[in-house]
């Protein structure tokens, strides 16, 4: 008897051990995922090194607006950028200042430094399905204006949600 007890409680364990992997690869594959910042392109608003929670579930049901950061997938990397022009706006930067379909933008998530190192852009025409993102630190992100060009929302594989690590960071990435 004592030994069937034993048998029967190891079986529980492994089922709920079992569990507890099955719906851990679910959150990840479908729901949750993270990604570690790699380089400056977003600062201030996140630094090199830090690890950020993204959601992969959000952009099935609604599309990516305007100032979200968002995880692009590509083959070689996956880069962290805002999304600054959605599909069909023409988007360009004269003197230090955004212009959304020729109407001034207010990008308040950037301090005044960072303004002045946007540069020249466009005007350009976002295509249908696509996003025209940029870093945070212009002077220094490839994004959209220098060398990732449009970004299709098919490679947009999250919404970054929070900054995980290091722990004194904790906090939403808006």
């Amino acid at each position: 008897m004592e030994k069937t007890k034993k048998k029967n409680e190891w079986l529980e364990w492994g089922k709920a051990i079992l569990i507890a992997i099955i719906l851990a690869l679910f959150l990840r594959t479908f729901i949750f995922a993270t990604s570690i910042v790699d380089g400056e392109s977003m600062e201030p608003t996140l630094e090199d090194g830090e690890t950020v929670l993204f959601n992969k579930f959000t952009y099935l049901f609604e599309e990516p607006e305007r100032e979200d950061i968002v995880i692009i997938k590509r083959p070689l990397k996956n880069y962290v950028k805002r999304v600054i022009g959605l599909p069909g706006e023409t988007i360009s930067v004269k003197n230090k200042t955004l212009y959304i379909d020729g109407e001034a933008y207010n990008q308040s998530f950037l301090n005044n430094e960072r303004l002045k190192m946007t540069g020249h852009v466009g005007p350009v025409k976002v295509p249908k399905d696509n996003y025209f993102v940029m870093g945070d630190n212009r002077a220094i992100s490839k994004d959209s204006r220098n060398g990732l060009g449009f970004i299709r929302e098919s490679e947009i594989i999250g919404k970054s949600e929070l900054i995980i690590f290091p722990f004194k960071e904790w906090s939403t990435t808006r």
